[in-house]
């Protein structure tokens, strides 16, 4: 049964050994027949006991009992799906610390895939994000040591170490022909999950790296800053690469941006799996419009946001197809003080919709691309106010002159790429809201 003490959160993967999620659905016929109590398999104990029995006393080396108890539960755990895991003492530990937003480590979301460790994304500010991981990754060797035969939790240890020292990783990455080497030093990772800034004047970014115990208070502090600058035309929710977190948090965040009902429910087989959880009035953005973005690392808890505010039509949801992790893993304390992570239920957007492996399609798709900013030419384009006697503006004030184009900003002495070079989606979120905004006022003037 779950109670006060259970941790229920909803990443994909674990962050170097942090990580939890969100699934489970039966009718109320077959969850009772499941539930009832069954025969003792005594024949399938009776074999364990055998082969236990054997490995005591026929492997090439002694092993303990509690080693070979301990593996039992983990492989019970695995062989289930491929969130569910043991947690002894020190993971369990450190798990509550990820959600608090600091621990040590590399800074990856991380699971397994075909036997090796698939980066789900890195983590904004982190040494795997400044080194150049990528969501997607596939880690084949940590140091000299490869990982196919490890299990998760083996090849997380390794990847954890003291802050300041170095670790390599050999990546295979989709499109290249050989592996990478990555070199990362090892730091305490300190996760700011909420940033803000003013892309244009009326017009707001926030991103959401990871929802955390805090992340709701920390991103109203956050609009709330961006409406000191001025009333607010519209807002861009950043959720790219966030592999989720603390299920409260994402529903808290969704519910900023709606005003009633229904944010998400869960199905499982026990009563205390299910779970519904609706909106309250208010809305921080008093209805400007909002664009979220999403790519493939975005995961869990940022897909309940997401298929929240796309089922209300609160909002705009554009990138790519998200992660699709759409079950619930509960964190149950044993009597050790370590802790299973159990999946115990899935969870459905308001309209139904389970996004389990199926991920949350955006409303308006973008594909990969790179843009390159085009050299200025040493000739600028001939234009009507550069035409011989050319015909003056009659509403033009003497001296004004026409607005600069879309060029490179300087910042601190540095030009910096202009946005749709350097970040295409956001580029084109903000153009969509300036385009709602526009219509917007269009409607209002009755144009």
């Amino acid at each position: 049964m779950l109670n006060r003490n259970t941790l229920v959160t909803l990443t994909i993967g674990v962050t170097l050994g942090v990580g939890i999620s969100l699934g489970g659905m039966a009718t109320a016929e077959k969850a009772r027949e499941e539930a009832a109590p069954s025969a003792i398999p005594y024949e399938d104990l009776r074999t364990f006991s055998e082969i236990y029995g054997r490995i005591r006393q026929d492997y090439v080396e002694p092993v303990s009992d509690n080693k070979l108890l301990t593996d039992a539960i983990r492989g019970m755990l695995a062989g289930l799906d491929p969130h569910s895991t043991y947690l002894d003492e020190e993971e369990y530990n450190e798990l509550r610390v990820g959600t608090t937003g600091q621990f040590g480590g590399l800074g990856i979301e991380v699971g397994m895939e075909n036997g090796f460790v698939k980066v789900i994304s890195p983590i904004d500010d982190t040494p795997a994000q400044r080194a150049g991981v990528k969501a997607g990754d596939l880690i084949i060797r940590l140091d000299d040591k490869p990982v196919k035969g490890m299990t998760l939790n083996d090849a997380v240890k390794l990847m954890r170490g003291e802050p300041g020292s170095d670790i390599v990783l050999t990546v295979v990455r989709e499109g290249l022909e050989q592996p990478l080497k990555i070199k990362l030093t090892r730091d305490i990772i300190k996760v700011k999950s909420v940033k803000n800034r003013l892309l244009e004047e009326g017009y707001g970014y926030i991103r959401i790296t990871s929802f955390q115990s805090h992340t709701t208070e920390n991103m109203v502090e956050a609009i709330n800053e961006l409406k000191k600058k001025g009333d607010l035309k519209g807002l861009v929710l950043d959720l790219r690469n966030n592999p989720g977190g603390v299920l409260n948090a994402a529903v808290a965040i969704s519910d900023a941006f709606l005003e009633s009902g229904l944010i998400v429910y869960t199905e499982g087989r026990i009563e205390d799996a299910k779970m519904r959880f609706s909106a309250t009035p208010d809305d921080l953005l008093k209805g400007a419009p909002i664009v979220v973005l999403i790519n493939s690392g975005s995961a869990s808890a940022s897909e309940i946001v997401a298929g929240a505010l796309q089922d209300h039509k609160r909002a705009i949801i554009m990138g790519e197809k998200s992660f699709g992790k759409g079950s619930v893993q509960t964190i149950l304390p044993t009597s050790t003080g370590g802790a299973i992570k159990l999946t115990t239920a899935r969870y459905y957007t308001p309209s139904g919709r389970s996004i389990q492996a199926e991920g949350i399609v955006p409303d308006v798709v973008l594909s990969k691309v790179k843009l390159e900013a085009v050299a200025q030419s040493e000739f600028e384009p001939v234009k009507e106010a550069d035409l011989t006697r050319h015909l003056s503006n009659g509403n033009k004030k003497s001296g004004e002159t026409a607005p600069a184009g879309d060029k490179a900003k300087d910042k601190d002495g540095v030009k910096e790429d202009p946005l749709a070079v350097s970040d295409y989606p956001l580029n084109e979120a903000l153009n969509l809201l300036k385009g709602i905004s526009i219509l917007g006022n269009g409607k209002k003037a009755g144009l």
